[in-house]
């Protein structure tokens, strides 16, 4: 059985909302779940909810590193933090990945350090998931676990993209492009127009479709989205952004209408359709793809349905032994 250690006390609304989501995933996926944390509040949250049958386990975790902290000296100060446990479990073999809602910088330096990046990769990257017009899903990769990259590492980023957007969504040849300031192959900067003739030369298993602009992110034309995290983690941000003042003005566009009248009910059945389209907690979190293991982060003000996607993405992750299929890669693609 798919285990999966839980960070059950980084995020916002730590531990409630992370042992919610950990008893929804575990009866809906089945997975056996590690709680990480401090006890005596995880059985507190835990005895609010029906546990009997689900395979639900406490791992005792003494510290707690705040999202204002500095990753790595918080990781070196504090050993028997939940974020590093819970890595530290993975690389004993007691579970297959971890989820976590706490410190993004905290949980990228765990997996780091804990087990290493696979080989052929420089830099592990953040791949987020984006809702499109066609109804489809697009990967964003980095979305802020690298400032600055090299051409290179960007080839690395497409590759792991495209083969954990290969395998989790099922697309037999994904289209690939490269984030710019404009179509033409000799926009953007040096490392851009490198970047775009290393992906454009270099044999390659899925579709390069060349350079693709900001707006392409939503339409659906291109299903995975390569730059560095500066870019990719100001996009993801702006993108939230948007999501949220849409829904807030289409509130308060329905404030006061008549709930009776035909229109307003068909209204408020697309609004819910819209409102469940652009949630993130629909898309759990974002993988690190590099590392050896899993590793889902997840937003700090997560609720309990995006810690139960996270968890379900990482039992995916896992069971579909998606970093083999990275390293595969990267070895072809060496070896040209």
């Amino acid at each position: 059985m798919t285990t999966i250690a839980v960070d059950a006390m980084g995020g916002d609304h730590a531990p409630a909302v992370e042992v919610e989501g950990a008893v929804l995933a575990a009866r809906e996926a089945g997975a056996r779940l590690l709680l990480v944390g401090q006890p005596d509040a995880l059985q507190r949250h835990l005895k609010k909810h029906s546990t009997r049958g689900l395979k639900l386990e406490v791992v005792p975790a003494r510290d707690v590193i705040a999202m204002d902290e500095s990753p790595v000296k918080a990781l070196r100060r504090k050993p028997e933090a939940s974020v590093r446990v819970a890595a530290t479990l993975v690389r004993e073999g007691r579970a297959h990945g971890f989820v976590t809602a706490g410190n993004t910088g905290a949980a990228m330096a765990a997996a780091k350090m804990e087990w290493g990046a696979l080989p052929g990769v420089d830099r592990p990257a953040l791949a987020s998931v984006f809702p499109t017009k066609r109804g489809t899903p697009a990967v964003l990769v980095d979305v802020g676990a690298n400032v600055d990259c090299k051409p290179h590492q960007l080839l690395q980023f497409a590759i792991m993209g495209e083969v954990y957007y290969r395998v989790t969504f099922g697309a037999a040849r994904p289209r690939v492009g490269l984030l710019s300031i404009g179509e033409e192959a000799f926009k953007g900067n040096e490392v851009i127009r490198e970047t775009h003739r290393r992906l454009r030369d270099t044999p390659l298993s899925f579709d390069f479709v060349g350079n693709v602009e900001g707006h392409d992110v939503f339409s659906g034309d291109v299903d995975v989205i390569v730059c560095d995290g500066f870019i990719g983690n100001v996009a993801l941000k702006i993108s939230e952004g948007v999501a949220d003042a849409l829904l807030h003005m289409l509130k308060e566009a329905f404030a006061g209408k008549p709930a009776a009248q035909l229109g307003a009910v068909l209204s408020r059945q697309a609004f819910e359709e819209f409102k469940k389209r652009v949630d993130y907690s629909e898309y759990g979190g974002a993988p690190l793809l590099g590392v050896r293991g899993a590793c889902i982060i997840c937003h700090g003000r997560s609720n309990a349905n995006a810690i139960k996607n996270a968890i379900r993405i990482a039992v995916g992750f896992a069971e579909h032994r998606i970093n083999e299929k990275i390293e595969r890669e990267l070895a072809v693609v060496s070896a040209r």
